[in-house]
């Protein structure tokens, strides 16, 4: 099983191929943002890879990423959990003035 590190949370083993966004709420009891459900268009899921960041995107992470011009952050709803991986959580719930983190993203990416 892959190790998850939460900067200032800590280490969780996570099932295989597990959703990032998934591990981070139900492993790591992060309160994760995730407003789209985990299809990539509202980018409320980043994170910042301090370690073990995976090589490749999914096309809608690169599609999206790219329209925003955002660097140096991924999805985290795009993302299996297939290594070891340390992560930066930038987008929580608690300060956001949202009123839930957003639909349970699916099992698997769509």
């Amino acid at each position: 099983m892959p190790k998850l590190t939460v900067e200032g949370i800590g280490t969780f083993e996570v099932p295989s191929n597990k959703r990032l966004v998934l591990a981070l709420i139900d492993e790591a009891g992060v309160d994760q943002l995730h407003a789209c459900g985990g299809h990539a268009r509202c980018t409320t899921c980043r994170v910042e890879f301090l370690a073990g960041e995976p090589s490749s995107k999914t096309e809608d992470e690169e599609k999206v990423l790219a329209a925003r011009r955002l660097t140096g952050v991924r999805l985290s709803c795009q993302i299996l959990c297939q290594s070891d991986m340390t992560v930066r959580i930038i987008s929580r719930l608690a300060g956001s003035g949202r009123k839930d983190a957003g639909p349970r993203p699916a099992e698997q990416i769509p």
